[in-house]
């Protein structure tokens, strides 16, 4: 992406998006809204309804639904987004505008934001929780920068979720049949996948960094760019929704579920963060002589600290603690080393200028903009109270005890009691998130697995 784009769709109100669209000929808009899954929601107009004054609607319920689209029916889910199904406003963010890379016709995709009719966010949507977490950052003097990484698995077309996942087949003929980490060959094997998957990114304007084999058998790691969280959380949705498209291009499944294949590495979300003074543009993670300094201590603390309770953000389904267990590079515990993957909170090497923590612990199934959100707001927690760590850990993490949760109803649990996060992410998405993910699990539960019938039916 060349920077004189990137400043012009910064810049950019209505009037300046419609003057883009109208440049690029685009006679469909895609109006996305993240879910509390990551799912695009939304609508799709034609160039000529999509105007300021129209003031697009969407029910408010689609923000309070399961990953099978089920709706919790309790009170307090019932306070929160009423029985009456009302609506909300939908308003485009000028500066998410882009085109849609794989569409026939010309296309443009724009994020919007959720509002009341009173004109003030809805502040239990995704995004909003984000924003208002940036917003305490701003009001201290802060800015912080992100920079996710993102793991997936390239799978063959299964159409029967009764069979196991396998490996697609490749340019050579042949599936993956064993681990190719790192490997070069490995990722050229799906050159033809990859060279559209940059391609959509690159119209996209989409600032993708590295790729990578990972551990697993046809699992791919993408890096991105560091920058503004915002940014990056919608660089992460619409990378999902691009990479999910190329890999059906090409008859393949992508996945980012945490851990799609029994006996394989589970696929994560790490997220490197470092936080600016905005007055001296310095890292306040590292004090003048390059050591670290209190804030950034602290901020390990934070995570430390309000990791545990994070877990049903970071680790949002049932089949994501599948993914945390020892030797797996997976975390099971909240200790912190350099340069130590075996840790929940790494410290990767650095100059002072990039001093960064690294945190390990969220699944690629994870909403990006609640992943970043929450642990934006560990760290913040631990800097205005001044945590203090434990010593770092210079070992192997997999030696000590677990401290994370084991299981999703473990998670809700802490999260329901964890006041100040739930007072920094908001009361009233913390309570209609817990809801909907106890009403998923509640559906998990009514399921019986092949595991049962096989070791079971008539052994018990």
């Amino acid at each position: 992406m060349n920077d004189s784009g990137r400043i012009e769709r910064e810049n950019m109100g209505f009037n300046e998006l419609d003057a883009w669209l109208n440049e690029r000929s685009v006679t469909e808009i895609e109006c996305l809204v993240p879910d509390i899954t990551g799912t695009p929601r939304g609508k799709i107009l034609p160039r000529a309804k999509f105007r300021e004054e129209r003031g697009m609607r969407l029910p408010e319920v689609v923000l309070g639904m399961t990953v099978t689209g089920e709706v919790p029916n309790d009170d307090v889910f019932n306070a929160i987004i009423l029985a009456t199904d009302g609506d909300m406003v939908l308003k485009p963010d000028p500066t998410t505008v882009r085109i849609v890379p794989w569409a026939t016709d010309p296309t443009a995709e724009v994020i919007h934001d959720c509002f009341t009719f009173s004109d003030k966010l809805v502040n239990h949507a995704p995004r909003s929780v984000l924003r208002n977490v940036l917003k305490l950052y701003e009001d201290r003097g802060w800015r912080p920068v992100v920079a996710p990484e993102l793991e997936f698995y390239l799978v063959a077309r299964n159409t029967d979720p009764d069979l196991p996942l396998g490996p697609p087949i490749g340019r050579s003929g042949r599936a993956e049949s064993g681990r190719q980490a790192y490997s070069i060959n490995a990722v050229n094997e799906f050159d033809p996948l990859f060279e559209d998957i940059y391609d959509y990114c690159e119209v996209q304007e989409l600032e993708i960094d590295t790729l990578i084999h990972e551990i697993g058998t046809g699992q791919m790691e993408i890096n991105f760019l560091h920058g503004d969280p915002l940014e990056l959380a919608d660089s992460v949705f619409l990378f999902k929704r691009t990479v999910r498209e190329a890999a059906m291009r090409h008859n393949m499944y992508a996945t980012f579920m945490a851990k799609p294949i029994a006996g394989q590495p589970g696929s994560a979300m790490h997220i490197h963060q470092s936080v600016i003074d905005t007055a001296t543009g310095r890292n306040v993670f590292a004090d003048e002589d390059g050591s670290d300094s209190a804030l950034f201590k602290s901020a390990i603390a934070g995570l430390q600290t309000y990791l545990p309770a994070s877990m049903a953000l970071f680790a949002p389904y049932v089949n994501s603690y599948r993914r945390l267990v020892p030797d797996t590079a997976a975390p099971i515990n909240v200790q912190w080393g350099r340069d130590n993957r075996t840790v929940g909170i790494r410290v990767p090497h650095s100059s002072a200028a990039a001093r960064r923590l690294e945190n390990r612990v969220v699944g690629a199934d994870a909403n990006p903009y609640i992943a970043l959100a929450t642990t934006l707001a560990c760290c913040y927690l631990g800097m205005v109270n001044g945590l203090t760590p434990s010593e770092e850990l210079k070992g192997n993490g997999y030696a000590h005890d677990y401290e994370l949760p084991r299981s999703l109803n473990e998670a809700i649990d802490l999260l329901r009691n964890a006041a100040p996060l739930r007072e920094l992410l908001g009361e009233q998405f913390v309570t209609l998130y817990t809801s909907v993910k106890e009403l998923e699990y509640t559906e998990f539960m009514r399921v019986i697995s092949p595991w049962e019938r096989e070791h079971l039916l008539l052994h018990v």
